[in-house]
């Protein structure tokens, strides 16, 4: 039914009064509306009328429902030509689509929810059914038998029968296909809620165009740090559509939504966070007072130190899996807001390295049992120190930066076994330190470790091994062709690129700055030095650093070839202090010998 009226108006009732006092004149008045099918209005009223005083006779009563249908039925209202003739009931209130009145079978009553219970049980009715279902309206209704009723109906509305046919098909069709769909909504199964990581997940409804998820692996679960909130990430593992949903919905193209720096208001911490590659190939040191070996000894770093932890990236170590998990971490630690075919390209291009210990791969019976190393740093400490000789009798010296040696060999040393850098640190260092510093260290024995920052060291890094000019806008002002920065017999197995995740567990073990949980989270990462440092406590048995902060930094420049006193200056993008803090704490564990003046 397309209309339901609570209660009978004033009009209504005084309709129904009339046809009362003069039923006969009713029934005789001959039509004078243009629809021949208002002629039935007057002898269908007249045989309501009987059943009411039928009904009435037994002693039942009609209540406000029973006499609601009955005045619809009735039909009071008058014609809008002006004629003042009462149209049939079958149109009150009901405007047809092309503006005339509406014949369909209306019957005005109230929801059935809002009948008293008391009544439809006295009168042992069934069940209000669907809308579609006026018989057995009818009877709740009228609490009798309506067959008889219809029966005559039926016979004086011939005319009507086709278009009240074809409205009830109407109508049970939508109900048909509203029943349909309910249907489907309770047979699909709910979205999986998937596992937690420190937090809820977000389940996605599939009756919606689903958000970009984000890769099925760890990287799906929310990060979490400690007493911040973060964003959550769509979740990825959505239950596939069920057929219902394939017949009645079109599938929608996932799109992956990007993590971005912005999206954080401090460094997001993943449920995988302080998971790492590790490389089960590694040779053992046969030192017995190694750093290894020193640091299952220590309470403080037995479950810190990882030997075998892969430090340097290869075409081995990258696929989409792995593109997928860097994402959610920002560079150097990361791939997060890089561009995947640079990365692709860059990364592909690096010859595997079969020996991640390259320093315990190469030492044979005509080496010695303990490999030592020397970490040269740049600060002013070292001036005047006299500590060159002691340096160049290490079996590898690490440099990094602008390590100048022209004019300081006494202090720093002449050998060069590894040299550490950025891009950035490598030409600002070249250009700013003019003849100082004209070239970088070189020969055949060098390796070369480059610590990746970002976007700029892969666009820097994708000339070098082209060997072409870099892209505009990426240090191409410090000189356009990386590898006039190397020698002529530049090697790329002697290359070596840091992997992110070496970078990540340094700064999560070791370094980790409260300034992670700040606004400004993104621009710290550890010093150029301090990721050479704790590289070389992996490579090496025995390490000693120089040139590196201490207590008493004040008393000396900021660095040693500084030809007028500087001071170091604390910056945003670096913990100075807590360096200065976590060398002091390995050098008293005897875990590696720090150079201090007193």
């Amino acid at each position: 039914m397309r209309v339901r009226r609570a209660a009978p108006d004033r009009e209504n009732m005084s309709c129904l009064r009339k046809r009362l006092r003069e039923p006969l004149r009713a029934a005789r008045e001959p039509s004078t509306t243009p629809n021949a099918r208002s002629a039935h209005a007057p002898t269908r009223g007249w045989r309501l009328m009987l059943v009411l005083c039928a009904c009435v006779t037994s002693g039942w009563f009609p209540d406000i429902i029973a006499l609601n249908f009955i005045v619809a039925m009735w039909g009071p209202k008058k014609w809008p030509d002006g004629s003042g003739r009462c149209r049939p009931a079958r149109c009150a209130h009901v405007q047809c689509q092309d503006g005339g009145a509406g014949y369909g079978p209306l019957i005005y009553l109230q929801h059935a929810k809002e009948m008293p219970e008391r009544d439809i049980q006295q009168s042992k009715l069934h069940t209000v059914p669907a809308e579609g279902d006026s018989s057995s309206q009818l009877n709740v209704i009228l609490g009798t038998d309506s067959n008889r009723l219809e029966q005559d109906m039926v016979k004086r509305m011939a005319s009507d029968k086709g278009e009240a046919t074809e409205e009830q098909a109407e109508d049970k069709n939508v109900i048909s296909a509203s029943n349909k769909m309910q249907t489907q909504d309770k047979s699909a199964p709910p979205a999986p809620k998937g596992k937690e990581a420190n937090a809820k997940t977000i389940a996605q409804d599939q009756a919606k165009p689903k958000k970009a998820p984000v890769s099925t692996k760890p990287g799906a679960l929310r990060p979490t740090t400690k007493g911040k909130v973060h964003p959550s990430i769509p979740m990825q593992n959505v239950a596939p559509p069920t057929m219902q949903n394939v017949t009645t919905q079109a599938p929608t193209v996932a799109e992956k939504r990007r993590l971005r720096i912005a999206d954080f208001k401090s460094e997001p911490r993943w449920d995988f966070e302080d998971r790492y590659i590790l490389d089960s190939s590694a040779p053992q040191s046969r030192c017995p007072d190694a750093v290894r070996a020193k640091a299952t000894k220590s309470a403080w770093l037995r479950d810190l130190f990882l030997p075998n932890i892969t430090l340097f990236i290869d075409r081995r170590h990258f696929n989409h899996s792995e593109w997928e998990r860097l994402e959610h971490f920002k560079p150097p630690f990361g791939f997060m807001e890089m561009n995947y075919s640079l990365v692709k390209e860059v990364i592909t291009m690096l010859p595997p390295n079969p020996y991640q210990q390259v320093l315990l791969a190469n030492n044979t019976r005509q080496r010695p049992t303990c490999i030592s190393c020397a970490v040269v740093g740049n600060g002013g400490i070292l001036n005047n120190s006299g500590m060159g000789q002691e340096i160049d009798s290490h079996d590898y010296v690490f440099r990094v930066s602008g390590a100048v040696i022209k004019g300081y060999e006494k202090d720093v040393g002449t050998k060069t076994s590894f040299y550490g850098f950025t891009a950035f640190s490598l030409v600002a260092s070249v250009v700013t330190l003019g003849s100082k510093f004209s070239k970088i260290p070189m020969g055949k024995e060098i390796k070369y470790l480059h610590f990746l920052e970002g976007t700029r060291d892969f666009e820097w890094l994708k000339a070098l091994l082209l060997n072409k000019n870099v892209r505009k806008g990426f240090l191409d002002e410090y000189g356009p062709r990386p590898r006039d920065r190397f020698s002529k017999d530049f090697n790329l197995d002697n290359y070596l690129v840091i992997h992110p995740d070496f970078l990540r567990y340094t700064k999560n073990r070791f370094l980790r700055s409260e300034s992670l949980d700040k606004s400004y989270w993104a621009l710290y990462r550890p010093t150029t030095g301090a990721f050479l440092l704790l590289t070389a406590l992996h490579l090496c048995d025995r390490v000693s650093a120089y040139g590196f902060i201490t207590d008493g930094y004040q008393k000396y420049s900021d660095h040693y070839y500084d030809k007028e006193r500087k001071r170091l200056i604390f910056y945003t993008n670096h913990d100075f202090d807590l360096e200065r803090r976590v060398w002091k704490k390995l050098h008293d564990a005897n875990v590696m010998k720090l150079y201090q003046r007193s």
